[in-house]
C-alpha cells in the first residue's frame, strides 16, 4: 500500500468510529428521555399482575401477656 492509501484507510476508520460514537450518544439520550418519562407507580391497564382482594385476618385472642408455652418460651438462642 502506498502512503495515500494508508492515510485514506485511517481517515475512513476514524470517521466510522466517530459515527459510532455519535450514534451511541444519541441512543443513550433517547433511552434516558424514555426512562425519565416513565412513571413507575402507575400501572398500565392490561399489563402486570392482577390485584386480588385482600383477605381479612381473623381476630387473635385478647391483648395481653402471652400464655406459658407460646412463642416467647420457644427461643433456642439462634441455633438451628
Amino acid at each position: 500500500m502506498s502512503n495515500v492509501e494508508t492515510v485514506i484507510t485511517v481517515a475512513v476508520v476514524l470517521a466510522v468510529i466517530a459515527m459510532g460514537i455519535f450514534l451511541i450518544h444519541q441512543l443513550n439520550a433517547q433511552h434516558d428521555a424514555r426512562i425519565a418519562s416513565f412513571h413507575y407507580g402507575e400501572a398500565i391497564q392490561g399489563l402486570g399482575r392482577r390485584r386480588r382482594p385482600r383477605r381479612r385476618r381473623p381476630a387473635t385472642g385478647p391483648p395481653g401477656p402471652p400464655e406459658a408455652g407460646t412463642h416467647g418460651d420457644q427461643h433456642d438462642g439462634g441455633r438451628g
